[in-house]
């Protein structure tokens, strides 16, 4: 059986790291990170003429959806090829809403694919904390406007039949989902 294991969470809980670490432990696999696509944001962003900002309402409207369609047709495409896909990706309206995730599932099995979700769980702190170490520019709002940021991000894990819950926020956490999560999904 084919899957496409999606891994999610709000930003900086440490989803890329995971999703590397899960993807060399899963070979063979292909590995797709949104984060990808953001080189063509921010071009749409500087064509718009407006400021790179990934929270934004131009974001909302004429960005966000489409990084979201785009990695998960690329994802499709790949499952013809490999049995494993994985998409390193918040997701975050998309997990928590049934409809949507049965729409993936409905064009996953037409590749013969399943879902399979992982969640990555990290203290709000540790994700602040690994914002200000990866200084990357798509954090500047996020954390000059904090407490707003945070209250638009759902840090509680999504409500999914077999979620798979990756504990990641120290490296003995980290050490012990990894076996545990690689041992399940190779099972």
């Amino acid at each position: 059986m084919k899957h496409l294991i999606l891994v999610t969470s709000p930003p900086a809980c440490g989803k890329t790291f995971v999703s590397k670490a899960l993807a060399k432990a899963l070979k063979p696999i292909v590995y797709l990170d949104k984060d990808t696509l953001i080189v063509l944001s921010k071009q749409i962003f500087k064509v718009a003429n407006e400021e790179i900002n990934r929270s934004s309402q131009f974001f909302e409207d004429h960005i966000r959806n489409y990084e979201y369609d785009a990695i998960f047709d690329v994802a499709l495409e790949a499952l013809e090829y490999c049995d494993l896909a994985l998409i390193n990706a918040p997701y975050a309206r998309e997990i928590r809403n049934p409809a949507a995730l049965d729409a993936m599932r409905e064009k996953l099995a037409k590749v013969g694919a399943e879902l399979t979700v992982i969640w990555v769980q990290t203290d709000i702190e540790v994700c602040r904390q690994r914002m200000i170490n990866r200084n990357s520019d798509r954090d500047t709002w996020k954390l000059e406007n904090w407490d707003e940021y945070v209250a638009t991000q759902n840090f509680t894990k999504p409500d999914i039949e077999n979620l798979i819950i990756f504990n990641n926020s120290n490296e003995e956490e980290f050490n012990e989902s990894i076996a545990r999560i690689s041992a399940q999904l190779k099972g």
